[in-house]
């Protein structure tokens, strides 16, 4: 007995293989895989459309079919569009530098400091800085978002009043 039915109508533009529990989105911009491994989701490809369901109506197995479709959406749209952040550089106190090394983004004279702050750039996110402002880019919007995450909470201020230190990065615009 199938309960709920959740649809999504794949554009002509995007290829969506589905083996196993490994769902593959390929578009323009690159190609996306994940493993949705939930014991009650059924998924299907039909006739150019996705259909996600469950064996049960039970309200954690409708909660997974909302958040399968969710993601493979998510996919969709970054194989797509893709997915951008821009982050700020504010300082009033001492003048920060943000450099790119490797994997990970330096933060240089923080609040002078004299040992520079790391944040780490997740999977085949690009990052890119240009004068007091931070791109974040890429297909994964979970990566982008969590490089993004990274960035911002390596200026996190501890032990001082937030309000007269207002330095830091900053989320400015997202996905």
């Amino acid at each position: 007995m199938v309960v709920d039915i959740e649809e999504i109508t794949v554009p002509e533009s995007v290829e969506l293989k589905f083996e196993e529990n490994t769902i593959k989105v390929k578009g323009k911009n690159g190609e996306l895989h994940r493993v949705f491994d939930y014991p009650n989701i059924i998924i299907k490809n039909e006739d150019g459309k996705l259909r996600i369901s469950s064996s049960s109506n039970r309200r954690k197995d409708v909660a997974m079919i909302r958040t399968t479709k969710a993601h493979i959406v998510n996919m969709i749209k970054g194989v797509e569009e893709g997915f951008q952040y821009t982050l700020k550089i504010v300082y009033a106190h001492f003048p920060m530098n943000v450099k790119i090394e490797g994997n990970k983004v330096g933060i240089y004279n923080f609040l002078g400091e004299k040992h520079p702050r790391f944040a780490k750039i997740v999977g085949n996110t690009n990052v890119t800085i240009k004068g007091d402002t931070i791109t974040v880019r890429g297909i994964n919007k979970e990566e982008v978002g969590q490089t993004s995450a990274n960035i911002e909470q390596a200026t996190r201020i501890k032990k001082r009043d937030t309000r007269v230190f207002q330095d830091g990065i900053y989320l400015v615009e997202g996905a």
